[in-house]
């Protein structure tokens, strides 16, 4: 038996960029969007993306667009983008799990806490199956469960009282600076995944998967 002891009572991770890298599915569905509203988007601009639903990644997209487009033809140009991305994601194996991320869901249930994913996708439950984790979560709280998408806390506070675990007793882990700021403000602790500079408000960042170490925070 491990002698290592942690202060946190659950871990609650983000999906994209966190346990899988859906960002390149998002980025192709999002770039056959705009190519056909003639509107530039590049993967540069695709990073200012991370982390926000889809429907606020449509407006900032549909913000450079050539002309306005109505509520009807918001709802169809998002449904269409998901539905691209569904068809990319159907092509999901366990063999997109980033490297580390599976370890650090073992590492988390060895140690007796709770786990949880906080994603903003719509698809959570669906990636999940694919890469067959889905019952390594004790709780799933997704962009249907709740009101407001990241930077708000609301979707990180759901998934503690999901888990019946007081927010500052929960560690929360993301790779997007909206994502960082919804831990922060729910009175977790944060740990960043990826640029120190993008994620300055993490109490701790680390550059993959590979380095997360529960008893380290």
């Amino acid at each position: 038996m491990s002698t290592h002891t942690t202060r946190f009572k659950a871990v609650i991770f983000d999906l994209d960029g966190v346990i899988t890298d859906t960002a390149r599915y998002h980025y192709l569905a999002w770039k056959r969007l705009a190519d056909g509203i003639d509107t530039p988007f590049d993967e540069a601009f695709n990073e200012e993306l991370k982390g926000i639903h889809r429907m606020g990644s449509l407006e900032l997209i549909l913000a450079r667009a050539p002309r306005a487009f109505d509520a009807d033809e918001k709802l169809a140009l998002a449904d269409a983008k998901n539905r691209h991305y569904q068809e990319l994601v159907a092509t999901m194996t366990p063999k997109d799990l980033l490297p580390g991320a599976l370890e650090a869901l073992e590492q988390v249930r060895a140690a007796g806490l709770r786990i949880g994913l906080a994603s903003v996708s719509k698809n959570a439950f669906t990636v999940l199956d694919r890469l067959g984790i889905r019952d390594r979560f004790d709780d799933v709280v997704d962009a249907a469960t709740v009101r407001r998408g990241k930077p708000d806390p609301e979707i990180f506070l759901t998934a503690a009282a999901h888990l019946g675990v007081a927010p500052a007793d929960c560690l929360g882990v993301e790779d997007a600076a909206a994502g960082v700021a919804s831990i922060k403000d729910a009175g977790m602790f944060a740990v960043g995944v990826g640029d120190p500079q993008v994620l300055a408000r993490a109490d701790r960042i680390i550059r993959s998967m590979e380095e997360f170490d529960l008893f380290a925070y």
